[in-house]
């Protein structure tokens, strides 16, 4: 689940509320051929497997992994440098440029009163998770192999390769050892169901004639001659088309599917410093990269020199702990820092002051009043 958190100076941290598929070749990977597996109740009870459905299968190891405490504490203290005002400047024409309706003469004319670098972080917590579902599916059957002889094993025992991490990804693989041959539920073993055009009849009513037999002129209609009836073109006048769960077959090779899902949870936190800025850019934005800590499972950071920091990561990685342990395998996890660098800026133009933002290592401007708009940007 995303969740992003605001954090003020006088606010304590609290939690708040792609893999390509197939990227690796398995034999036993189950195919998508629209074949649906007979009612549960129908199905025999196979050991270890006996409540399918949708939810998660508990990992037997869970809660084996422990994080390790961080053998050193950050040596320096991560402050945003000043941007000069020629750079603020520069940043305020180009933005004004940008606007169709907005003067450049504000921009150029304006005098600098005072600049203030607002030290900002994001914290970030990615935390990647296997979870397991099992549940019965079927493919038409032809003649193949039955595994249906031996013991099947447990669901977390069942080897997967795992994708690439941090990428969301679904993958279903064959139970071993669960195979077994069913009639087919859908066309009661016959391989041909019954066609919904026609109702079973093998003719639908003529679209010429709308089933009158006659045109309009009163002539014979010569798509039926005359019995207001042709033949379905669904089923070619048959009556029943081929079953599309056993494909024909009247067989069904039943078996017990197991689904992996690896997701990538994040916990987002930033840290503001009362600047008045709309945070909701910072995520438009870059910003430097100050730590960076992967591991099966991290410790919460605790010698990071702002302290709304630590109880940001405190938070998150207590969250994701609590939230995936008991449900899903953490893989792996990863927290990072960001400083993102934000300037006010205050200035006076026409003997009025007003102020801008300069954020992002891209140098974007926001301000909530530029001072010269056209009247049609007034009125919006």
């Amino acid at each position: 689940m995303d969740r992003t958190h605001l954090l003020s100076d006088q606010d304590e941290a609290h939690p708040g509320p792609s893999c390509p598929v197939g990227s690796y070749a398995d034999p036993n990977t189950v195919p998508n051929n629209g074949a649906t597996a007979p009612p549960a109740d129908l199905m025999p009870v196979v050991p270890g497997y006996e409540s399918l459905g949708p939810n998660v299968i508990p990992p037997s190891d869970f809660g084996s992994v422990q994080p390790q405490a961080p053998s050193r504490a950050p040596e320096r203290r991560f402050d945003i440098p000043a941007i000069t005002e020629e750079l603020a400047q520069e940043a305020f024409i180009k933005y004004a440029s940008s606007k169709c309706c907005y003067s450049s003469k504000p921009a150029k004319e304006m005098v600098f009163t005072d600049m203030q670098s607002l030290n900002t972080y994001r914290y970030r917590l990615e935390t990647f998770t296997e979870s397991r579902t099992t549940e019965w599916d079927s493919e038409p059957y032809n003649g193949q192999v039955v595994d249906g002889f031996g013991v099947a094993p447990a669901p977390w025992s069942i080897p997967v390769p795992i994708p690439s991490l941090f990428q969301d990804c679904k993958k279903a693989v064959r139970v071993p050892h669960t195979s077994t041959v069913k009639g087919c539920h859908s066309c009661l073993n016959l391989g041909r169901s019954a066609c919904s055009r026609c109702i079973n009849s093998g003719r639908t009513r003529c679209g010429s004639c709308s089933g009158m037999g006659r045109t309009e002129s009163n002539q014979r209609c010569i798509m039926c001659q005359g019995s207001g009836m042709i033949k379905c073109h669904s089923c070619g006048g048959v009556g029943s088309i081929t079953c599309k769960t056993c494909k024909g077959q009247g067989k069904l090779l039943c078996f017990i599917k197991l689904k992996i899902t690896w997701k990538n949870n994040m916990h987002v936190a930033v840290i503001d410093k009362g600047s008045g800025f709309p945070v909701e850019l910072l995520d438009q934005i870059n910003g430097e990269k100050l730590l960076t800590d992967m591991a099966p499972m991290v410790y919460p950071v605790v010698s990071f020199p702002d302290s709304s920091v630590n109880a940001a990561s405190e938070s998150g990685v207590r969250e994701h702990q609590a939230q995936f342990i008991t449900t899903c395998r953490i893989l792996q996890q990863r927290q990072t820092i960001e400083l993102l660098p934000i300037t006010r800026v205050h200035f006076t133009w026409n003997e009025k002051t007003h102020i801008y933002f300069v954020y992002g290592t891209e140098h974007k401007v926001y301000t909530k009043d530029y001072p010269v708009k056209c009247c049609c940007c007034s009125i919006l």
